[in-house]
């Protein structure tokens, strides 16, 4: 895994996921440069020593000379970024993502690249609540999952390269996934239970809940703290496995619900005992 150090990584998106790629990379002894449309981003991660160089704008220099690029950027814009400033590339570069989507993504960016350039995807299932490189933490990937989506367009090497990325950062559990399963997957690990936490505190005005909480409900809405922008549009891009997801959710809540109502505690136990059965997967 020295191939790390070999060469020069440019972050193009300095957000949260952005900006921890950068710590922990630096960390490692890489020379990490930046790109953001933030001065206050740039200016930040170059004072904490996150990146070495940086530019709120698109400088040939810094993307030719870079032998990995990581994109940072939301799912809409990195294609497009691609289409626009491929030509900057240096032969023989390596590129990944950081995005939560990937079957309206990888495809399109993968179609509209060089042929002397691969595109492998991935996503560290890491983050925390808030964002900004100013909350970057490279601490979120240890023991995190960490997902590569590669399609017949990329080689055996590349796929090695990215799952070497994921280890590096300290992910725990590297998998494999087509582009279609990890969007399947994701529509109900991680964006169903965001549009379940926005529920939860969208369904009360009491400004006081606070005052008399417990820890679930804390914790069921952590994520509830959200970046609008980012996840309308990661739930539109995965709308129909996420609505799928969605309705099968009703539809357990609707059977609960009405178990209740009918005083049905049988029901209410079967699931009860179900859910634990199923939550101590993630115990081992």
């Amino acid at each position: 895994m020295q191939w790390i150090n070999k060469g020069n990584i440019l972050i193009t998106g300095l957000g949260l996921m952005g900006g921890s790629y950068a710590m922990a990379l630096s960390r490692l002894g890489c020379h990490v440069a930046a790109i953001d449309t933030r001065r206050e981003a740039i200016d930040f991660a170059l004072e904490k020593g996150i990146i070495k160089e940086g530019s709120t704008e698109v400088e040939p220099a810094l993307v030719s000379s870079a032998d990995t690029v990581i994109f940072g950027l939301y799912p809409r814009t990195l294609p497009e970024w691609i289409k626009r400033w491929q030509h900057l590339f240096r032969p023989g570069a390596m590129i990944t993502d950081v995005t939560g989507i990937k079957s309206s993504v990888v495809y399109e960016a993968q179609a509209c690249l060089r042929k002397d350039v691969e595109f492998i995807a991935a996503h560290p299932m890491a983050g925390k609540e808030v964002s900004g490189v100013e909350n970057s933490d490279d601490g979120i990937f240890r023991n995190a999952n960490y997902i590569v989506t590669p399609t017949k367009a990329n080689t055996r090497k590349a796929v090695e390269w990215c799952k070497d990325l994921g280890r590096i950062l300290g992910c725990r559990k590297i998998s494999v996934l087509s582009p279609e399963e990890h969007d399947e997957m994701i529509a109900f690990v991680s964006q169903l239970t965001h549009c379940i936490a926005v529920s939860l505190m969208t369904a009360s005005e009491n400004r006081h809940l606070a005052d008399y909480t417990g820890n679930s409900f804390r914790d069921l809405t952590r994520i509830a703290r959200i970046n609008e922008d980012m996840w309308s549009e990661l739930f539109i891009m995965n709308k129909k496995p996420l609505l799928d997801k969605m309705d099968r959710f009703l539809g357990e809540f609707r059977e609960f619900r009405d178990a209740l109502e009918a005083e049905d505690s049988e029901k209410m136990k079967e699931k009860m005992r179900l859910s634990t059965e199923r939550r101590a997967w993630f115990d081992k």
